[in-house]
């Protein structure tokens, strides 16, 4: 099952203040950016975010999951605390790379 766009875009919405957001399609399911860094997964109206050191403290209770198959495990981000998804979100932004630029032919 895909998000729903009610879900993209309730998520995007809740993420406004954080800097400027976007969401990209992908295969059915959703790469929500922050400031051009693509820090969400979204699947099955569920965000998934990558796990790395610098949120582990903040992720303790957090379920864990797989975005899709042979992805590694990500941490389900709960979208519905605000201000905990909000400070999750802006360390994400700040360590997570920009994605590669492709070559052009």
């Amino acid at each position: 099952m895909s998000c729903s766009i009610d879900y993209i875009e309730y998520v995007c919405s809740q993420l406004s203040s954080v800097g400027e957001v976007r969401s990209r399609k992908m295969m059915g399911d959703y790469l929500i950016y922050i400031d051009e860094k693509p820090v969400i997964i979204a699947c099955d109206n569920l965000c998934y975010v990558k796990k790395v050191p610098e949120i582990e403290s903040l992720m303790v209770e957090a379920e864990c999951g797989f975005p899709y198959p042979g992805a590694k495990e990500h941490y389900i981000l709960d979208i519905d605390h605000k201000k905990e998804a909000m400070m999750v979100v802006k360390i994400l932004r700040d360590v997570l790379p920009y994605p590669k630029q492709r070559k052009k032919k």
